[in-house]
């Protein structure tokens, strides 16, 4: 069986996981830290690119800013949706407002907006707040199959 690439969340080492030892909470092997916290990875430019490209695992990113109503009543959803979904997938958050060069390259026109991303492109967008993290989660489950 082959292993799985996954990005350390603390430091972005590539780390090789065989896929049955994903749920037996892996470490990374640079850094010892937990491959997985059940928290959305905050990601500026250099770690989205680092995530996006290398990580087999589906990231389901959250584009926001701070001053986003909308978004501030998403966050406890997207929080949830997290400690939920890993580790299958990671969740991560962008802020628009600091990196305004991804939310140009993404077109992201209204936010908060979800976009998964797999193999290094995106699969599906979603724009507006969701409001429980089983709504999340079934958005994520209807791209995936």
């Amino acid at each position: 069986m082959n292993p799985l690439h996954i990005v350390c969340p603390h430091c972005h080492t590539t780390n090789r996981v065989q896929a049955a030892d994903l749920s037996h909470a892996p470490d990374c092997g640079q850094c010892h830290r937990p491959l997985f916290t059940g928290q959305p990875l905050a990601l500026d430019e250099a770690g989205f690119e680092r995530h996006v490209g290398r990580s087999q695992i589906p990231l389901l990113v959250d584009f926001w800013a701070p001053w986003c109503g909308p978004c501030r009543m998403m966050a406890p959803a997207f929080e949830q949706a997290a400690a939920q979904l890993e580790p299958r997938l990671r969740l991560a958050k962008v802020n628009t407002e600091d990196e305004q060069g991804l939310a140009a390259r993404f077109n992201i026109r209204s936010i908060p907006t979800l976009a998964l991303f797999q193999g290094g492109r995106e699969l599906a967008r979603q724009a507006g707040a969701m409001r429980s993290a089983a709504d999340i989660a079934r958005w994520v489950q209807s791209v995936l199959g």
